[in-house]
């Protein structure tokens, strides 16, 4: 699933395409993509409407659309992009006709991505955690966090309530960074370490948007270009190979539910 870096750089490549423009024609050709309320009230509501800011908030893009917003959230497979007239319209789950002859397309061959009509971000910013790269997430704020909860480390970064946008991906790269093991219990972290993973988590998440995200299997900047990332990840998704630290190798666990990767030597229980 795209985390932080990856829907950052999908905004950053649709705000001088699409923000200005005016919605004139809405289709989902997969009407469950629509979520909250039908097709037909989504239509009515953003029909007419100037698309006047492109943001994203965790792994939610969110359009502005006068005085409401619609969010998009990309899932396993979406991807999310301009087209001109005729584009292809294999796995498209919802596309917006715009006032310059564009198109804002949705396509989605897993069909998990969602398309949400809202009148308030109340909802988000009420079930989503602060921004790690916000001026609110700082190393203090981190280590009260962690002294008042006894869970594992990976389980509680990637829940979206505690932090908003970590992924997978990242998880893993900031653990090994920090030399942290994934099923050590947040409260007995020492400050150190504490500090340690805060400033990896920043720096890994402003370098893989520089990079314009990682793309491991799905994810595309633009619809077809890669993301760059992946080139630089450390330990996520390098099972077998030597440790660019100790030369010990990486190995493949499951923690939290998820394939996670770790060396055994540098990430100690």
């Amino acid at each position: 699933m795209p985390e932080l870096p990856e829907v950052e750089t999908v905004v950053r490549f649709l705000q001088p395409h699409i923000v200005g423009q005016t919605i004139c024609g809405v289709e989902f050709p997969w009407p469950k993509a629509c979520a909250g309320l039908p097709v037909a009230q989504f239509r009515k509501n953003v029909i007419g409407c100037k698309i006047t800011a492109i943001e994203r908030r965790g792994k939610y893009i969110i359009f502005r659309t006068g005085p409401a917003w619609f969010t998009v959230h990309l899932r396993m497979t979406g991807h999310l992009y301009p087209a001109e007239a005729g584009f292809d319209r294999n796995y498209v789950t919802f596309c917006c006709r715009l006032d310059r002859g564009q198109y804002l397309v949705f396509r989605d061959q897993r069909k998990f991505g969602r398309v949400t009509w809202m009148n308030s971000l109340k909802h988000l910013d009420e079930k989503l955690g602060p921004e790690p790269l916000s001026s609110e997430f700082t190393e203090q704020w981190l280590l009260h966090q962690f002294k008042s909860r006894k869970r594992q480390i990976k389980a509680l970064l990637l829940d979206q309530a505690f932090i908003a946008g970590l992924g997978n991906i990242y998880v893993d790269e900031v653990l090994w960074s920090a030399r942290i093991h994934p099923l050590r219990v947040c409260n007995r972290l020492s400050k150190k370490k504490v500090k340690l993973m805060h400033g990896a988590i920043q720096l890994i998440l402003r370098e893989a948007i520089a990079a314009k995200g990682t793309t491991i299997r799905d994810f595309r900047v633009d619809g077809a270009q890669p993301g760059g990332f992946k080139n630089h990840l450390k330990v996520f998704d390098r099972s077998g190979c030597s440790c660019y630290r100790c030369e010990k190798r990486i190995i493949k666990t499951r923690v939290a539910g998820r394939g996670t990767y770790i060396c055994p030597r540098c990430q100690r229980k």
